[in-house]
């Protein structure tokens, strides 16, 4: 066990050290070159693309082969949206300082780049399979790139993390939530989590984005309300709270002689890594499930991955940074999930510590889910159909699993998995970049003006 966590610490060290950060980053800034900087200058476009075709009765219908848009776009929100934009920004902020919120809004602009070319491929790379449409980098790797054994290496991962960084952390994280509110014991939680779970993914992608698109828009709103409530209360230190951000994230005091400051490396280090973790731009596992989408326009897909990292760490992260600044309780020496319900706590009382909870039961259980998803259809691609159900068993097996034991070496393994994802999905998308055109999205443009 001892030599499985060296070995595990050592790639992981690899796979989320500044190389592989400056690999995430640098392809957002490629495509946010190439595309002309569209997250700034086509706002009004993909904004009526996502929010505002909401209120159009086609960006919700579906058929029987295929999900909505937004369905799509929900699901994939449900498998991003997770602990991360409640715990990973509290240990963003605890180990990078305020500065590192900075970092995450960079990995957020850059990162709607990058998701937006993944999705495009998604969809152009899809094929039909059983009546509905699959698709995802396994796909756009071996038919664009004619890589198939790069394709076979990103399925497999993607199998594996699923089980851990998909399912068991998040089982483990909504477990914990549950019994330190609500004294329920883990193997309760686990019980019910595995039921739920297993009723909801023996569905499939159909049940799974019915879910996730009325769940997912419901606790987004409460949760914006409750972290708006708190900065209402404490509105008079939001400047302060975003001097403190600029500060820190250009701290250049040097330590032993670096070249960088180390409290700006250690910003840029946790809050593009806990960016890319909230939103996953670049990892691959939003294209999986916005390819499965009812839509004639890969552009127009794309728009709806751009809303996803927008409003999963532009929206959701800010607020929770801000509210965590505001109240002072990033001067409180903790970490993690006891930050988050330190921050609500101080405002709320009990009531804090209820929502906390409940929040992050709810976010994990739709990660949950949405994650089956992506772990089956990476199955698909290497077996067939003849292991789906199978896997859907042993998936809500393992959420039973993961809320029983101490995972804090699936964590980190899990951790790894996801980032060893990205490899072979940014090569992908950097080699087919030719294929994600701005002419595409000046034609989107032009359609709507008709």
């Amino acid at each position: 066990m001892e030599t499985l966590e060296k070995m595990n610490s050592a790639v992981n060290n690899l796979v989320w050290g500044p190389y592989m950060l400056c690999l995430l980053l640098g392809v957002g800034i490629f495509f946010s070159v190439k595309l002309r900087f569209f997250q700034i200058f086509k706002f009004r476009l993909w904004w009526k693309e996502t929010v505002m075709s909401f209120f159009q009765s086609n960006s919700r219908s579906r058929t029987k082969e295929k999900i909505s848009p937004f369905q799509a776009m929900s699901t994939a929100l449900a498998g991003s949206i997770g602990t991360g934009n409640i715990v990973g920004v509290a240990n963003a902020v605890a180990m990078g300082g305020a500065g590192a919120v900075f970092w995450m809004w960079v990995a957020s602009f850059f990162g709607m780049a990058t998701i937006f070319a993944e999705n495009v491929l998604g969809v152009k790379y899809r094929v039909k399979r059983n009546g509905k449409y699959v698709g995802g980098p396994m796909y756009y790797i071996e038919k664009g790139l004619k890589c198939k054994w790069l394709a076979v290496i990103f399925a497999v991962i993607c199998t594996v993390a699923a089980l851990g960084m998909g399912n068991m952390t998040q089982a483990n994280s909504a477990a914990g939530a549950l019994e330190s509110c609500f004294g329920v014991p883990s193997w309760v939680s686990g019980i019910i989590l595995a039921f739920a779970t297993g009723f909801i993914i023996c569905g499939g992608i159909d049940r799974i984005s019915k879910l996730t698109e009325k769940l997912i828009p419901l606790i987004s709103v409460v949760f914006i309300i409750a972290v708006i409530s708190v900065l209402a209360m404490n509105f008079q230190k939001i400047p302060q709270g975003f001097s403190e951000m600029l500060n820190g994230a250009f701290d250049l005091q040097c330590v032993s002689g670096g070249l960088m400051g180390y409290g700006m490396s250690t910003a840029i280090k946790y809050g593009i890594s806990r960016g890319v973790f909230s939103n996953e731009a670049g990892l691959g596992s939003s294209p999986i499930v916005h390819s499965a989408a009812d839509t004639d326009n890969a552009y127009r897909q794309g728009m709806w991955g751009v809303f996803q990292v927008f409003i999963d760490t532009t929206v959701l992260c800010t607020l929770m940074a801000f509210c965590i600044l505001t109240t002072g309780s990033d001067k409180s020496g903790l970490d993690g999930i006891e930050l988050s319900i330190h921050t609500f706590h101080s405002v709320f009382g009990v009531m804090g510590k209820i929502f906390v909870s409940v929040s992050i039961f709810v976010f994990a259980f739709a990660t949950l889910v949405s994650w089956c998803y992506y772990g089956e259809k990476s199955l698909e691609y290497l077996s067939g159909n003849k292991f789906i159900q199978p896997y859907r068993i042993l998936y809500a097996a393992f959420a039973f699993i993961g809320c029983i034991m101490n995972i804090s070496l699936v964590w980190d393994i899990s951790d790894t998995l996801n980032g060893l994802m990205a490899i072979p999905n940014l090569i992908a998308i950097v080699l087919l970049s030719g294929e994600v055109k701005y002419s595409g999205i000046k034609d989107l443009n032009a359609d709507r003006k008709k």
